[in-house]
């Protein structure tokens, strides 16, 4: 069920869909892995590496919009299979996803897909592990 803006709703028979794409807002596809972490565990500001040893942060908010303290940079996030999928507005996409125990942030530069080699994976701590 599509819910749009002006509050209509459209149903769609998935064996008729190919593939969706978005340009952006939120998405929430649930996981079909049912050990993965809930949207939820998602939300709030976390701390991650630069790959070089620096850190910086990466907020996530209810709304599906991002914030990213290097460079300042904005995005939108989206819930996919169990994992948070960030694109950012230069570009370049991050996803944070839980590895055991862990969570972890695999980052892609621009012109990559998740699926690709990571350019760098680090640690991913939540400093507010709450909706804020």
């Amino acid at each position: 069920m599509l819910v749009f803006r002006d509050g209509h709703r459209q149903s769609f028979n998935l064996a008729d869909i190919a593939h969706v794409e978005f340009t952006g807002g939120v998405a929430d596809f649930g996981s079909t892995n049912p050990s993965a972490p809930p949207r939820g565990h998602f939300l709030g500001k976390w701390e991650v590496g630069d790959g070089t040893g620096n850190k910086f942060y990466i907020t996530l908010k209810e709304s599906g919009e991002a914030l990213r303290s290097l460079g300042n940079e904005r995005g939108t996030w989206v819930y996919v299979n169990g994992e948070a999928r960030v694109t950012w507005d230069d570009g370049a996409q991050d996803a944070i996803r839980k590895t055991g125990s862990r969570d972890q942030k695999y980052a892609y530069r621009a012109g990559k897909s998740f699926t690709d080699e990571p350019d760098n994976v680090t640690v991913a701590i939540n400093t507010s592990p709450r909706p804020i």
